[in-house]
């Protein structure tokens, strides 16, 4: 039997992402967690050059950033637990190898961000960096007790717990490797210690601005409100304050921990083409507008509520 050259690059792609699939079932710190969510993110994707030396090695809808350095390598966030066999391929299809990675960079502890990392930093040796907050979550492998999507852990909504070296950022404080300075922005909101990144890349005498922006979306478990309720005070203001700052930040390439909320997926599929079709000095405003948009409604909703009117569907 013969086959032509595309379907054997099929058939090539097929056996990797089962091959994948089956070591990732065998091994505890990447079981699958399942779900229709879960198999919708965790598509392949080739390794994409974003700028100078950061790469995207993250699946179809779940960000994952390398950043080379003179010292090493810094990954930004692990996706879901199976999705490490497809990230680390993808390392290694860049020419890197994953016993690189000196520090691996956690946007907010939810599974589809944080339930990677663990077998990330088993199969490396990196230093697990977050938030105070951020690092109470991967240590508990679910999200934080003030998390506005808590309610779901006790539906499964765990990975395992981070067991390894870790190092708490605050705001603004700056992580160096090698040349590279990444600064920590407190992006409170979407989590408590939700953390988003950012740092530059030069290539061909031309430097750049890099955001990798975490969730701003308002998105919660049933029951949470962001306005002031019996366990906590109002955290709108808070959470406009973040959406505020990274429409404020110096910003020509967006990165967004699910690439289809920025249009990055887009992005992904025009890698060779040129201009560089990252290079957006607008994507930082046009993210944080939806994002207020977003708040916006759903606070307007929670009005509703507690007024005793039927509140209007959000749209998710």
């Amino acid at each position: 039997m013969t086959h032509s050259p595309g379907s054997t690059l099929a058939l090539g792609l097929a056996l990797l992402c089962t091959a994948a699939a089956a070591t990732a079932a065998d091994d505890p710190l990447t079981r699958p967690i399942p779900g229709e969510w879960s198999d919708r993110w965790n598509r392949a994707q080739t390794p994409v050059k974003i700028h100078g030396d950061t790469y995207y090695v993250g699946v179809a809808g779940l960000s994952s950033v390398l950043i080379r350095s003179d010292d090493g390598l810094i990954l930004i966030d692990g996706a879901l637990p199976q999705s490490v066999p497809l990230i680390e391929a993808n390392i290694r299809q860049l020419g890197f190898k994953v016993e690189d990675i000196k520090y691996i960079l956690n946007s907010h502890a939810h599974f589809d961000h944080a339930g990677g990392i663990p077998a990330l930093q088993r199969d490396s040796g990196a230093t697990v960096v977050a938030s105070a907050s951020g690092v109470q979550g991967l240590k508990l492998g679910h999200a934080v007790p003030d998390d506005p999507q808590y309610g779901y852990v006790r539906k499964g909504a765990k990975a395992p717990p981070v067991t390894g070296a870790t190092r708490e950022m605050r705001d603004g404080e700056v992580l160096r490797l090698g040349g590279v300075e990444i600064t920590a922005h407190d992006t409170f909101g979407h989590t408590p210690g939700s953390t988003s990144w950012t740092w530059k890349s030069c290539e061909n005498g031309r430097c750049v601005n890099l955001v990798y922006a975490d969730s701003l979306n308002s998105i919660s478990a049933p029951g949470f409100h962001y306005l002031a309720d019996d366990t906590h005070g109002d955290l709108s203001a808070r959470f406009r304050a973040s959406i505020r700052k990274v429409a404020a930040l110096p910003c020509d390439i967006l990165i967004t921990a699910h690439p289809d909320v920025s249009g990055l997926d887009r992005k992904l599929q025009q890698a060779q083409a040129e201009p560089n079709p990252f290079i957006d000095a607008q994507a930082c405003r046009v993210y944080a507008e939806r994002a207020q948009t977003m708040l916006d409604a759903r606070i307007a909703e929670e009005k509703a509520a507690a007024a005793g009117a039927k509140p209007k569907p959000q749209a998710r």
